[in-house]
Parts: C-alpha cells; structure tokens; sequence
C-alpha cells in the first residue's frame, strides 16, 4: 500500500500587515486565498490523495464573514479531501471559526475539521488523525498525548496532523512543546507513519526520521522566515519508504537590506538594488540606512523611496537600525543664489542644525525643503 497528499500549513487567511496601504492588503489578503487554488492545482498534478492543513488556516478565530466564505469557495475547487487543524490562532474554543454559521452552512462535504483525535479512514489502509488545539494555550504535549491513545497497525499508514513547536526549535520550557523523541518513537514503532507540523512558517525538516516536517506557510508573512512559501508533497511507499519533495506556492516576497549611505554614490546602489527586485508589485522591503549625507543629497534618497513607495507593496524604514545623519554643506545652496535675507536666514537656520535636540531636526527640515523647492525650481530663489 502507498499514497501520495499535500502537507500545507499556516495559511493565516485574514492577516493583515500596518505597513500596507489599503490597496496593497487587499492583493495581500488576495494572494492567500488564491494558494488555496495552487494547492488544488497541485494535488490534481501530482495525484494526490489528500491535502491535510496543519493549523492557523485562519489568522483568528474573529476573521471577516467575508474571508471565510471567500476561503470556502477556493476550498470547493480542490478536487481532493481537504483536513483543515486548529491551531493556536483558530483553536477550537467556544468562539471557533469552525462552528460559525458562515462556516458551517458553506463548508464543502469534502472538507474536514479535525476536531479531536478520532481516526479519518481517507482510504481502506490510510488513516489522517489530528491533534486539535482546544485553547491558545493548552498545558500539555498534544502530539505525545495522541500518540499515546494509538497502537501499531501494520498495513495502515497514519498521518498524524498537529501544530506547535518541537523542543529542539524553542529554549523556554513550554509545557506544550512538541516533544522529538515521544514524536519519534511514535514513528518507530510504527503508530504513525509522518507527523505533518505546522506553526513554524519557514519549511523545516525536524528530528532524524525524515517523517517529522513543517511545511511552512504557502505565502511568506514576515521578513525573518528562512524558507517560506512551499507545500510538501509526501509520498509514502508500498515498502514503508518516505518520499518529501517541496512545491514552491509563494507570489510575494519580504526583502531586507542595509546600505551605507555616503554621498550621491550609496543612493545610486539602493537606486540600482530598488530598479533590480522583481514582481515589485508583490514585494514588501524594510530598508536600513546609516551614514551621513548632504541637503541635496537628502533630498534625492526622499524623491527616490517615494517613487518606489508607488511601485512596491510596501517600502519600510527600519527605525531602530537606522544611523543615518543629514548635515548640511556649502554645495546644498550653491545653486540657490540667495542674498541678503534668504542669505541671512540660512546661515542661522545652519547653526541651529548643526546643535543637538528638537529645534536642530526642525531647522534640517526646514533646509532640506529649501533646497528640494530650490531644486524643483531649476535654482531659481
């Protein structure tokens, strides 16, 4: 006996991110209902038999009617039985997502919650079985306690569905830490045959078996995931072998960079790193920049970030990394031609820039919005 299912997990249908505008989260929110589509798409290719969701399908469990109907009509499209876990963002509690009426009266008769650990015969000889959570905060190892209710079956081959970390991935005792080797004398002795892991959104194999994996979130959610954006198709072989392979899913990106600004010849690298990222659209940069740079220069770097604030997703600044400091030099208003008054005041305004505190950033901004209207108007003052 052998079979062939998609292990996918984290969806996090719902999520939105601050730093998008509103145009940007509704492409953003978009993109995770359409890899509910490519995992369809990909189960149909390859034959799969079965697609099981290990937790987080949504962000919460108070997500938008909206959201919800609309990942219903993507799931009615995958061609195969789908097992959707709670996780720890859409635990099974009192206020679950999974017993809304908007999910209940639209769930596809192929779709199933796995709301606690009774076996799911998908086929004569395969079992999924899941280790729903209850609560955001459940007291014990839910995979060990599973594992512990099951008995070898030779000739059956159990996935066993759960959500979590595995002790090897966190340093804080939590009680509710996968436990490696409990999962992996679970293996051994044959009471399952892969553990399909999911809150971990970077794709991850865990242990020594080859059968204990994450598959990490379809769509990347943040900048520090190492391997986002995968689905694992598991093959499990008439003579008991284990075969992963990863199918890339992602269509956004998270990107980050420092660069040391000096002068005009830093800006024309991040100008160069901006003009050479693809799929602009989907990609989401925080920018680190130190350094120490003139007014026109100044005025440069802003006139470019807000050029490309219009061409990517999102364009971030990441505040407590940045040491990037404006002074103003003579070449700032050599174009500017200004006399008497207009001489007088930027002298002062200069001064004043040059001090520390609150009136200093005031007389910076005031000089570089000099200089960028100086700039706009060709010199004219």
């Amino acid at each position: 006996m052998s079979v062939r299912f998609i292990h996918t997990a984290d969806w996090q249908l719902g999520m939105t991110r601050h730093f998008l505008s509103e145009e940007a989260q509704a492409r953003f929110s978009q993109a995770r209902i359409d890899a509910i589509r490519t995992v369809g798409r990909i189960a149909h290719e390859t034959g799969a038999a079965f697609v099981v969701v290990s937790g987080d399908v949504f962000e919460t469990n108070r997500v938008d009617p909206r959201t919800v109907r609309r990942a219903l009509e993507a799931l009615s499209g995958v061609p195969v039985p789908v097992f959707l876990l709670p996780g720890n963002h859409d635990p099974l509690d009192a206020a679950s997502v999974f017993r809304s009426p908007t999910f209940l009266r639209g769930k596809p008769a192929h779709v199933t919650v796995l709301e606690d650990t009774t076996p799911h015969e998908v086929a004569p000889g395969i079992e999924v079985i899941g280790a729903p959570w209850m609560s955001k905060r459940p007291l014990r190892d839910l995979v060990a306690d599973t594992c512990a209710g099951l008995e070898p079956a030779p000739g059956t081959i159990r996935v066993l569905v759960a959500h979590g970390a595995t002790d090897d991935l966190i340093a804080l005792d939590d009680p509710a830490a996968i436990r490696l080797a409990t999962a992996e004398a679970a293996i051994a002795d044959g009471r399952v045959a892969y553990i399909a892991l999911g809150d971990r959104h970077s794709t991850t194999e865990v242990g020594s078996s080859g059968r204990i994996r994450y598959a990490g979130a379809p769509e990347p959610t943040d900048y520090d995931e190492l391997d986002p954006g995968n689905v694992l198709l598991v093959e499990i072989g008439d003579d008991g072998s284990c075969a992963v392979a990863k199918r890339p899913t992602a269509t956004w990106r998270f990107a980050r960079e420092r660069f040391e600004l000096d002068g005009q010849t830093g800006i024309d690298d991040l100008a160069a790193w901006l003009d050479a990222q693809p799929a602009k659209d989907r990609t989401i940069i925080k920018l680190t920049l130190v350094g120490t740079i003139s007014l026109s220069a100044d005025a440069r770097l802003q006139e470019l970030l807000e050029h490309n604030r219009d061409l990517f997703a999102a364009v971030e600044e990441w505040e407590r990394h940045m040491d990037l400091v404006v002074r103003p030099d003579d070449d700032d208003f050599a174009d500017l031609s200004l006399t008497g008054f207009a001489r007088t005041t930027v002298d002062e305004l200069r001064d004043r820039a040059a001090a520390d505190g609150v009136d200093a950033q005031v007389a910076r901004d005031a000089l570089a919005l000099l200089v960028r209207f100086g700039t706009a108007k060709g010199g004219a003052a």
